[in-house]
């Protein structure tokens, strides 16, 4: 793996939600548990890694069909995100 600045960015990023994850848990322990659109019930932790993983999936989707931009996948996983934040 090349580090760039890209991938400096994706860990920073992976770590700072890390962070923010764990000062909510500090906060308000019990990871916020809920059940959300898909019968799962999950933590805050659990819609952080279902989140990690679906962008994992749509970079890697996106790639492997379309190629280069990858404006357009970010879009898609940040609403990925805001979406199983908000809904699973």
């Amino acid at each position: 793996m090349a580090w760039t600045p890209a991938t400096l960015a994706v860990f920073v990023g992976i770590f700072s939600a890390m962070a923010v994850l764990t000062v909510l848990e500090v906060r308000r322990p019990g990871g916020d548990e809920r059940r959300g659109v898909l019968g799962l019930t999950t933590t805050r932790g659990d819609r952080l890694f279902i989140t990690l993983l679906g962008t994992s999936y749509i970079f890697m989707a996106w790639l492997g069909f379309i190629g280069m931009p990858l404006w357009w996948p970010l879009v898609i996983a940040i609403g990925w995100g805001i979406f199983c934040f908000w809904k699973v």
